[in-house]
């Protein structure tokens, strides 16, 4: 069985330098090539890489292993059509040798990013990468800078951000103080961090046919969504107008009478938004799955626990009266566990009936299936 190791070079310098149509495999034919290639252009790493190929082989063959030294050179300037022609070489390769694994050696993180090809065709063995010595430090670092800055996604990440907050710098130390520049600009620099990190900028950007598509197909939600975000918009105004009535009270408690104003109406709100999603499963005919009918469940679950904790914290403050049941006052510890249990009873009434539809559709679908196979 024989072991090939590879020399790959997917900038395509060895091919035009030395005008030798790849591959080029067998010792005395590679050995020729360095030397082509060494004349042509002595400055070039391709020439270590190929005299690193001729030495992995000859040090595999002093094991008494049998190994083919070869070149694989790309014929493109496209990055499509070099890896096309990359994997062209290749499959020649296996066909001419049938090799039981690889071993490739380059000299860049350009070139691993052919691995992949090579992996997909045999197994890889090992990796070996050349780096001048001399200039090992400052070539390593240059590659990861080539590699980074022929990321478009990369660049458009870091670097658009950074030149903003650059230009903005000078005008923000004119008009606000240092503290505040600097703050501003740290700001600008996590929230788009941020926008790229969490791939808001895919959602943003898929949300105008997601929209386009549904208005077409006339799905239910897209009304659900729109009186879901009004709902939201009348929570969080009460919540703003509930805290603001408390005046020169701590943060912490202002906050805590947000969420207690405004998570009725979020829970109405996510309530509303589920229902739709779930009407629309039900138009398709094509069976309910189990989160969509879990999930209103789960939302008033949770608002009902979340209400509860912030109603213990307000009552404890005294900010809002005790609950009256029957004319005797609740605690505001048993409010908290009434609001518990009943988020939990709640979300166990949604589990079970998800459980419950999920069990009768799967039935539904072997019985189909059973007549199906009778006829």
């Amino acid at each position: 069985m024989t072991t090939l190791v590879i020399c790959i070079d997917r900038s395509g310098a060895i091919g035009r330098a030395t005008n030798v149509p790849m591959p080029v495999a067998g010792w005395e034919a590679v050995r020729s090539l360095v030397t082509d290639a060494g004349l042509s252009d002595p400055e070039d790493a391709s020439v270590n890489c190929l005299l690193e190929s001729l030495r992995v082989a000859r040090d595999l063959r002093d094991e008494r292993e049998e190994a083919v030294v070869a070149v694989v050179s790309a014929e493109s300037d496209s990055a499509v059509g070099a890896d096309r022609s990359i994997a062209a070489q290749l499959d020649d390769l296996v066909d001419r040798y049938d090799p039981r694994a690889a071993i490739v050696v380059v000299d860049s993180a350009e070139d691993e990013q052919v691995l992949p090809i090579v992996e997909s065709r045999m197994p890889v063995d090992s990796v070996d990468r050349v780096v001048v010595r001399q200039a090992r430090d400052i070539e390593s670092t240059y590659y990861l800078l080539k590699q980074f800055l022929a990321d478009e996604q990369l660049r458009s990440t870091i670097l658009v951000p950074f030149g903003i907050a650059l230009l903005l710098v000078p005008a923000l130390f004119y008009w606000f103080s240092a503290g505040e520049a600097v703050a501003g600009v740290a700001g600008l620099l996590g929230a788009a961090l941020l926008y790229k990190g969490l791939a808001i900028d895919r959602f943003v950007a898929g949300m105008p046919e997601r929209v386009r598509e549904a208005l077409y197909a006339g799905q239910v939600s897209i009304v659900t969504y729109v009186v879901a975000g009004g709902l939201a918009l009348v929570g969080g105004f009460f919540g703003v107008l509930s805290a603001s009535e408390l005046g020169e009270a701590p943060a912490l408690v202002g906050a805590v009478e947000f969420v207690y104003a405004a998570v009725p109406w979020f829970a109405v709100a996510g309530v509303t938004a589920a229902v739709g999603r779930l009407l629309d499963e039900l138009i398709r005919d094509e069976g309910i799955r189990t989160p969509y009918l879990n999930l209103p469940f789960v939302i008033a679950a949770v608002a009902l626990v979340v209400r509860g904790f912030a109603g213990y914290f307000l009552a404890q403050e005294a900010i809002i009266d005790p609950f009256q049941m029957g004319g005797v006052a609740v605690s505001p510890v048993q409010q908290l566990a009434a609001f518990i249990v009943g988020g939990i009873v709640v979300s166990l009434v949604g589990v079970k009936l998800a459980s419950d539809v999920g069990t009768e559709t799967l039935e539904d679908v072997i019985d189909a299936d059973r007549e199906t196979d009778g006829e």
